[in-house]
């Protein structure tokens, strides 16, 4: 099989795992009595992320190869992930968990397992590429497109799919039953896991740099920290943490958010396509955000790292305003549209752009581990304090009424693009990066 092809179903598998129940997963929270811990289990990703993707970068550099690791890991995450599946499908449809502290810490396991292969799958893309003569500006981003189908794949799959006694079928009218609202969004994602466990000990090898290592830090794997050393770094990983905050926004919310005018005492509204397929919905923005990774390289060459992410920085803004002002019925439903469009620049034009500098900006032989402090810096520390800090703001304005999280959505989509536009300012005030070779 051709070597990108294969690349292209790693990516595929690796992101499918996550569609599967990222953006869904608040519609089952909601009725298994987790609805007010919804910021919590998104920031769980985030607080993993502080410190998994750095550790696993280290292995991978120093003691098991990236492709083998990317296995194992997603061998740990799937089985954690099943076990929560057996305890939603033990406490039956629609009924509330009778343990939540060990969903809660099987959930936790299975994302401290998955986190570190976000970082893992680029470092084995970027080396299988370069050990094989391939320009990852130019090849990478065509590849990663296929992890963005594979996200919305398992979207549309647990969008449609039902399970009512025993009898397995696809519908868009609606029905209690969908994967999106049940714990068999969580069979799906072990299930893909296991299969990419497999699948990975096929890929070619990704053999570790032997370096002797003369200090401490050498020794533990931490040299990538020492890319703080240089201003145009330093600030570069300050700001990926403030974008980070809003990475897990949308994921956590926009599903019950729009899930909600199901409860809305306009028939039209309430009975409304988009209400009812709030996933489908919510996977335009995946689309757009396969279309867009292919526009990175004419990008990142155009205008550099600071134009690509300060575009990032005020698409969200446009991001969160479009949901604020929109609604499921005609014509409000266009701005959701809009707002889905326009997440495929936000998070593209920084997050596998960031993954790309990151990997042309640092020595060889640390390339997992800068992988691993760039996702520290967003999906770690950036992504735990805005998602615990959106919880807030959303349950402030919002309550948990006959299954539906309902209130002043507004107020909240308005907060969060406020913020987002702050960040984007003050970036563009601060970050002038210059020509400067970044050593560790």
């Amino acid at each position: 099989m051709n070597l990108k092809v294969r690349l292209a179903l790693m990516n595929f598998l690796e992101f499918a795992v996550w569609g599967a129940y990222l953006t869904c997963m608040g519609n089952y929270l909601g009725s298994a009595g987790l609805g007010l811990q919804i910021s919590w289990f998104y920031a769980i990703q985030g607080i993993v992320s502080i410190f998994m993707p750095t550790l696993m970068g280290i292995v991978a550099d120093k003691y098991i190869q990236p492709q083998r690791l990317l296995g194992i890991c997603h061998l740990f995450a799937g089985a954690f992930m099943i076990a929560c599946w057996y305890m939603g499908m033990s406490a039956g449809f629609g009924n509330e968990l009778p343990n939540k502290s060990l969903f809660i810490a099987l959930y936790t396991l299975s994302v401290a397992f998955y986190m570190p292969t976000l970082a893992l799958s680029n470092t084995t893309a970027f080396t299988i590429l370069k050990n094989h003569g391939y320009d990852t500006v130019k090849d990478f981003p065509p590849i990663r497109v296929f992890g963005t189908v594979g996200f919305i794949a398992t979207m549309w799959f647990v969008n449609c799919a039902t399970l009512d006694n025993g009898s397995f079928m696809f519908t868009l009218a609606q029905d209690a039953h969908k994967f999106q609202y049940t714990y068999m969004q969580f069979f799906v994602s072990g299930a893909i896991s296991f299969l990419l466990f497999l699948y990975c000990m096929t890929l070619p090898q990704c053999k570790l740099e032997k370096k002797p290592s003369s200090t401490l830090s050498e020794t533990l794997g931490l040299n990538a920290f020492k890319l703080f050393k240089s201003k145009k770094m330093a600030l570069f990983f300050i700001f990926s943490a403030l974008l980070g905050m809003s990475l897990q926004v949308t994921n956590g919310y926009a599903g019950p958010f729009i899930t909600s005018f199901k409860g809305s005492v306009d028939p039209i509204i309430a009975s409304s396509f988009a209400a009812n397929n709030a996933t489908m919905l919510t996977s335009l923005s995946q689309i757009s955000e396969a279309l867009c990774i292919l526009l990175i390289p004419f990008f990142l060459k155009r205008f550099g790292i600071k134009g690509v992410m300060l575009i990032s920085m005020f698409a969200w803004v446009f991001r969160f305003g479009f949901f604020g002002v929109g609604n499921p019925a005609m014509p409000g439903v266009l701005f959701f549209i809009l707002s889905c469009i326009v997440y495929g620049v936000a998070f593209d034009f920084f997050n596998v752009s960031g993954g790309i500098f990151v990997d042309k900006e640092c020595d060889p032989s640390i390339k997992a581990s800068a992988q691993g402090l760039f996702m520290l810096m967003t999906n770690g520390l950036g992504a735990t304090i805005g998602t615990l800090a959106a919880g807030e703001i959303v349950n402030h304005f919002c309550s948990w009424q006959n299954g539906f999280l309902l209130g002043d959505w507004k107020s909240c989509w308005f907060i969060f693009a406020g913020f987002a536009l702050v960040v984007g300012v003050t970036f563009a005030l601060v970050y002038h990066p210059k020509k400067e070779n970044v050593k560790a």
